[in-house]
């Protein structure tokens, strides 16, 4: 009790007046109420509000629906649900350490020198770092101090938490398990979980199960982000929530290594949502007067359904997360030669390549693997980053020159991270991969993991791509990373510390990216893992564009880019147009078809264009121009899902809506048709109902060229399309009528 006090008086004195803003306005504001110790943070649509309660503990209060200013919060002490259950091992702790009476998930759990594992936070005061409320916690008695952090968004009401932990003491202790945040919702019993899963060429299925008693975890135990699990989350309530309307909680992890989301419902019913790094395996020691930050859980809330929960997370990516936000550059027409030639590279076959390229309007062609080192198939040459002189005997600058005379910019495939056995860099460095000291060494593609947590290693692969770049007028890197890890342990390095590893890579590796940013302010980057494998908020900050998955199939892709963009915005997602058959299920399909896929996010051109016919080339400079015509508002308009991608009538639609509601593009693709079955009108949505809009056709069946209706119409009435056979696709485009 005489804890308590202390702590009640202390944050009593620095809260100094009864209540205190230190927020940005009446839009978004951080507000103290220190007569009883509560938090709050508005912005957007939102409020999230927790306190210090009569034990001296960070409790949730709220996070919901804005609610007036004038309305207040208090944190109550659950009631004793049985001896076994103890009212305080119940409270919904904002940042719950492993001490005390705590059976919940924890955010935190350490061991200190002498063995004693029992972590007890309380509450130490507050301040403010910018637009940042940061909270102080503290140990009851061993120095070990957290400092929360809070921000609000403006305009979406996305929160953003993360937690940076201190040794304060002499002697060291050991972290077992951090997390960035612990999240609250209330009880209830109708939750839902949506998250997403898949495998390599079949990422981003969305998952959907019901919130019971017990926990459900999402990971990736891979050292990446991960083709299994991604590292977001949405929650709504079943018989309350759909794509169109009802509450939903959502969140997304900004890491790119080893991660864990636990969703947990207790025994009083209240869910709790914690996320950070993997536990498993996971041991970092922090010396006197060291720190451990943990990456960002950015968290919200949309009472519009699933869509509207992922288009304020897109808003807000756009705004706040990719490079240049808010003023994110449109991704380019992209070319890349990998279907066309593999690692059959050479500088006349990618010269003949780029012609074609250009031809059909392409605005940024890539030279994929096979350019560099002894590099003829994927047995060797991963590491040695040096132009191939049997390819290239004159360097890269005769075929860069020739792309940018046709009006290209240049792109180059990397993987700096891998290392093949069979390369200059592993016979010189055998000790500069990871592997666990004196134990076999295990190959996947022929190649192993290169220990970015080194600094000598971080330093090499620095240089190499900065010399890279800095040599040869490039403009963008696809960077790839085909290699989850295994045996993650670290040579030279004292046993102590050989679980660090899981944090320093991916610094060291965001460190990498951040730096030849900074030399190179032009250079564009792709994260590419096999695919979708490292598709999260934390590289996304530091990269342009992803690479959605390796499957190019259109018909896939529909279900593998609606998963995506539950998620992460289409500003982002490359899609790719290749060959039919497509290689992954042998599918032969029009090129209007997989053009009008590939379209709604970055386009891009795959194909072998050795290959095509005069009608092809026709095809694609018709279908490039008309994209280029809708390419704003596809990649950064408001997305809208109209018919899901399993929708029994085998249709599937969505509308795309440009932030000043002047264009919306309309997408339908059709499965096939059966026993002369008629489709329902689809129903625009998100325009506005008072303007005018002229309907177009963009690519597919002519419909009423010219046709002129409000956005209410357009919405109310909706458009009929009508569409017949096997994999079909139109699209059309309302352009507002001033």
């Amino acid at each position: 009790m005489r804890n308590h006090k202390a702590a009640r008086l202390a944050a009593m004195a620095l809260a100094g007046a009864a209540a205190a803003a230190i927020g940005g306005g009446a839009e978004a504001a951080i507000t103290v109420d220190a007569a009883h110790t509560m938090f709050r943070l508005d912005g957007g649509g939102v409020t999230y509000a927790f306190g210090v309660n009569a034990g001296g503990m960070v409790q949730s209060a709220y996070w919901g629906p804005r609610v007036p200013d004038s309305d207040s919060f208090q944190t109550l002490m659950p009631y004793k649900m049985a001896d076994v259950d103890p009212a305080v091992s119940l409270v919904a702790q904002e940042y719950p350490g492993w001490g005390g009476i705590l059976y919940s998930e924890p955010a935190l759990k350490l061991r200190y020198a002498d063995g004693v594992r029992d972590l007890v936070l309380r509450y130490a005061g507050y301040r403010r770092d910018g637009d940042a409320l940061l909270i102080e916690l503290k140990d009851i008695s061993r120095p070990v101090k957290v400092t929360l952090r809070y921000t609000i968004d403006e305009a979406t009401g996305i929160v953003g938490r993360s937690a940076r932990i201190v040794n304060a003491g002499k002697t060291p202790i050991r972290i077992d398990q951090a997390a960035a945040a612990a999240f609250t919702l209330p009880i209830g019993n109708d939750y839902r979980l949506h998250y997403l899963t898949g495998r390599w060429a079949a990422e981003w299925t969305q998952q959907v199960r019901p919130i019971t008693t017990g926990s459900t975890v999402l990971e990736s135990r891979r050292g990446s982000t991960s083709h299994a699990e991604n590292p977001w989350f949405a929650i709504d309530r079943a018989g309350q929530s759909s794509e169109a309307a009802g509450p939903v909680w959502f969140g997304a992890l900004a890491w790119s290594g080893s991660w864990r989301i636990s969703v947990d419902q207790d025994v009083r019913g209240d869910v709790r949502v914690v996320g950070g790094f993997n536990p498993f395996d996971f041991a970092y020691p922090l010396k006197g007067g060291e720190a451990l930050d943990t990456p960002v859980f950015y968290a919200g809330y949309s009472d519009a359904g699933m869509g509207g929960a992922s288009r304020l997370l897109h808003r807000f990516e756009k705004a706040q997360i990719l490079p240049g936000a808010p003023a994110i550059k449109p991704r380019p027409v992209l070319y890349n030669s990998w279907e066309a030639t593999e690692f059959a590279v050479d500088e006349a076959g990618q010269m003949a390549l780029a012609e074609k390229a250009a031809r059909i309007g392409v605005e940024r062609f890539v030279m994929d693997d096979g350019w560099f080192g002894a590099r003829n198939d994927d047995h060797a040459g991963l590491g040695d980053w040096t132009v191939n002189p049997k390819k290239f005997p004159n360097g890269l600058k005769p075929l860069i020159d020739k792309v940018h005379g046709l009006g290209m910019e240049f792109g180059l495939w990397v993987e700096p991270e891998m290392v093949n056995p069979d390369s200059d860099l592993y016979r010189k460095h055998p000790d500069w991969v990871i592997s666990m000291p004196g134990r076999p060494r295990s190959e996947a593609r022929n190649q192993l993991v290169l220990d970015l947590a080194r600094p000598v290693v971080r330093d090499y692969v620095l240089k190499v791509i900065d010399d890279l770049v800095t040599h040869n007028d490039i403009q963008f890197l696809k960077w790839d990373h085909n290699r989850s890890w295994s045996e993650p342990g670290q040579n030279g390095v004292s046993a102590d510390e050989q679980q660090k590893i899981y944090v320093d890579y991916v610094r060291n590796f965001y460190s990498i990216l951040a730096e030849l940013r900074r030399r190179h302010p032009r250079l564009e980057i792709e994260s590419c893992a096999s695919g979708g494998g490292r598709v999260d908020l934390g590289v996304m900050a530091l990269t342009d564009q992803v690479w959605t998955s390796d499957n190019t199939d259109p018909f896939d892709r529909l279900r593998i880019q609606s998963g995506f963009t539950q998620a992460y915005t289409p500003a982002v997602m490359m899609a790719w147009v290749t060959d039919a058959a497509n290689w992954a299920n042998k599918r032969v399909t029009s090129l209007d078809y997989r053009f009008l896929v590939a379209m709604q996010g970055g386009l891009g051109v795959g194909a072998n264009l050795n290959h095509w016919s005069d009608a092809d080339f026709a095809t694609a400079t018709r279908m490039i121009a008309a994209y280029k015509t809708v390419r704003q508002t596809v990649q950064q308009g408001d997305l809208y899902r109209l018919e899901p991608v399993d929708n029994p009538a085998g249709r599937t639609a969505s509308v795309t809506v440009s932030a000043d509601k002047r264009q919306a593009v309309l997408f339908a693709y059709l499965h096939s048709s059966t026993e002369l079955n008629i489709l329902p009108a689809l129903h625009l949505a998100g325009l506005d109902p008072a303007r005018h809009y002229r309907m177009r056709t963009l690519a597919g069946p002519e419909g009423e060229a010219g046709e002129v209706h409000s956005g209410a119409y357009w919405m109310g009435m909706g458009v009929s399309l009508p569409m017949f056979g096997d994999f079909q696709a139109t699209a059309r485009v309302f352009d507002a009528v001033d």
